[in-house]
């Protein structure tokens, strides 16, 4: 996935009510922007890190410009949640996912039938569709493993029963955890942080419900799906 435009440097100064987020631009100015990212950002949003913003002038947007990227002692993190979704378009369009290659038709943001809306509807294939729900992991707290969610998520938990749902009604299920970051070889549920979520994530039937995690190459130019994660 490639950046419309080229992302502006910044610095951040402070993050707060969520979706906002202070930033010193290189010619010293201060501009309040858009924080794509619902979640507490633990172990991100450092005062004084490099970040990277889009700019959106000519919208309708209230604020000028979206933070993007925040650069790490170990990399460029993108910490806009929005961008996990075309992350994931664009690996099935190219087949980068192989447990994920033989359904040619993808459709996004499809209600299953119930309470719920998953990421992914795959179509077209000779055996079932597959339904697939994408988590954005930004958080890392030790060394190499990436961790999810970074605060209480229901909707993550609904997602989970939606999936266990459709896969006992014979269709294929699929949980995708897709790391913004490439400096994780690993992958776990934070379940100091959600213990219900991760109580319902144990719970899983891994025989109808298949887990997968990938990290991504991330730069100021764009992000693209690059490896698969060890589960723990």
């Amino acid at each position: 996935m490639k950046y419309a435009q080229p992302l502006i440097p910044a610095t951040l100064l402070r993050r707060y009510k969520r979706f906002l987020a202070d930033m010193q631009m290189a010619d010293g100015s201060q501009v309040t922007v858009h924080c794509a990212n619902p979640g507490s950002m633990l172990s991100l949003a450092v005062a004084g890190r490099r970040c990277w913003l889009s700019h959106h002038a000519g919208t309708a947007r209230k604020l000028e410009y979206s933070w993007e990227l925040e650069e790490a002692p170990t990399g460029c993190i993108g910490i806009n949640t929005g961008r996990a979704n075309a992350v994931v378009a664009e690996a099935l369009a190219g087949g980068a996912i192989p447990e994920l290659a033989g359904w040619p038709i993808v459709r996004r943001e499809v209600p299953d039938g119930e309470a719920s809306r998953l990421d992914f509807h795959l179509s077209g294939s000779a055996g079932p569709d597959c339904w697939l729900e994408v988590k954005s992991v930004t958080m890392s707290r030790e060394a190499g493993l990436a961790e999810w969610p970074d605060a209480r998520s229901s909707r993550g938990a609904r997602h989970l029963q939606a999936l266990s749902r459709l896969a006992a009604g014979g269709a294929k299920a699929t949980l995708l955890f897709l790391a913004q970051r490439p400096d994780c070889a690993a992958f776990r549920v934070a379940a100091d942080i959600d213990p219900a979520y991760a109580a319902a994530f144990a719970a899983l039937d891994r025989a109808n419900v298949r887990i997968l995690a990938y990290d991504c190459a991330v730069s100021p130019d764009g992000i693209a799906l690059r490896k698969p994660l060890t589960i723990l």
